[in-house]
């Protein structure tokens, strides 16, 4: 069975804007607000990080695309 994979959208304390794409929103939310070496980067020294957006795509590719997709956005 092929996993599902999400696009996820977290809002920081300073009002700027993550997305990423995972199979677990729960398990990788808590890995970002941990600050650990699993969070992005750019999610260290952010906090609070406040989950804004989570849903299902489908397959990775397709979320790969959306999330490009997001990060042009103006």
């Amino acid at each position: 069975m092929d996993k599902i994979w999400s696009l996820y959208i977290l809002r920081f304390k300073d009002n700027t804007l993550y997305t990423g794409i995972t199979t677990n929103v729960e398990r990788r939310f808590k890995e970002h607000n941990t600050q650990g070496k699993l969070s992005a980067k750019y999610v260290r020294g952010r906090t609070p990080l406040k989950l804004i957006y989570s849903g299902e795509i489908g397959s990775q590719s397709d979320a790969l695309i959306i999330e490009n997709k997001f990060k042009h956005l103006s």
